[in-house]
């Protein structure tokens, strides 16, 4: 599938010598959804705001769709749209004339019946039709962050970045927001987003880099990723609780609760052999009886939080 975002040797070094971004090289296929993720001060806005032509980078190259963000400037931004995490939006305009006015501002038409037409179907497709004649003082915080996104998409871009997308909204607007970015992919956007949800980009993403320091760590498929780097947990509840575990079985690095009804296996997902079957003989000649068996797979927010520790640990 093609490249769509192509990042090479990116390294932005600010005037008081804080390197920011470190020779990045990332390569976004079109019509994906990609998730950035890193902690705080990990070079995840000043990647985003270099693509978007907000901050220079010190050396390095950015294409999108094949066009230089430097050379070919107003090309290669007229393809992006861009969700910032704050909430910054004229009080007192209409939800209707600030996306109106937002597509303008891009050098395209407002007053054709399409141009009318696709600002309807962007502000239907958001659920802001009842509140088009709203003024954005109005609105909650919710309803705010989907007139970001319609003001983004007001020019017809061909990548969209979030940046985290569903910061100060509760639960249930977290999940519409999840469908509708779903839904602008399937229509073939390519989408780009930064969040600290780690469940929203296992929820929503295909591809999966991970930042820190301004470094990247890795880059994968993530299903790929947690297949490849996950480990699981076999999880055994106990008839009777036991004190400690019996010497024969420390081998195997078992975690018993505080209760002593619970012990917990971790084991390597990529093993051919995974212990199991040995443990569980081991378990029964040592009298001890069983309740129940589950097993758990690693999240990608504990690959994470593996990798960053692992990426600290180097430095």
């Amino acid at each position: 599938m093609k490249n769509f975002v192509s990042i090479k040797n990116l390294t932005k070094t600010y005037n008081n010598k804080f390197k920011a971004l470190d020779n990045i090289n990332l390569d976004i296929e079109k019509g994906h959804i990609f998730a950035l993720l890193g902690p705080n001060g990990a070079g995840k806005s000043t990647l985003i705001n270099i693509i978007c032509g907000i901050v220079s980078a010190t050396s390095g190259t950015v294409l999108v769709d094949n066009n230089n963000i430097v050379h070919e400037y107003r090309k290669a931004r007229s393809m992006i749209g861009v969700v910032p995490q704050e909430l910054h939006l004229e009080a007192f305009e209409t939800v209707w004339d600030n996306v109106r006015y937002s597509r303008g501002l891009y050098g395209k038409s407002i007053n054709k019946v399409s141009d009318i037409n696709y600002i309807k179907s962007i502000i239907k497709d958001l659920s802001l039709w009842e509140q088009k004649n709203s003024k954005l003082r109005e609105l909650s915080g919710g309803m705010k962050r989907r007139v970001l996104i319609a003001k983004a998409l007001s020019h017809e871009p061909s990548v969209l970045f979030l940046d985290e997308p569903s910061a100060s909204i509760d639960v249930e607007l977290r999940k519409d927001m999840w469908n509708l970015v779903k839904k602008l992919k399937e229509k073939g956007m390519t989408i780009i987003l930064t969040t600290h949800y780690i469940e929203e980009a296992e929820e929503l993403a295909s591809k999966v880099a991970i930042i820190n320091h301004g470094k990247i760590i890795i880059v994968e498929d993530k299903d790929v990723l947690i297949k490849k780097l996950g480990q699981k947990k076999l999880i055994i509840d106990l008839q009777e609780n036991i004190q400690t575990i019996p010497d024969k079985l420390k081998e195997f690095k078992l975690i018993l609760n505080n209760e002593g009804n619970k012990i917990t296996y971790l084991y390597d997902t990529r093993n051919v052999r995974t212990g199991i079957t040995t443990l569980l003989n081991l378990i029964k000649n040592e009298g001890i009886k069983l309740k129940d068996i589950n097993t758990e797979k690693s999240s990608l927010e504990s690959i994470f939080i593996n990798l960053v520790k692992g990426a600290n640990n180097e430095l």
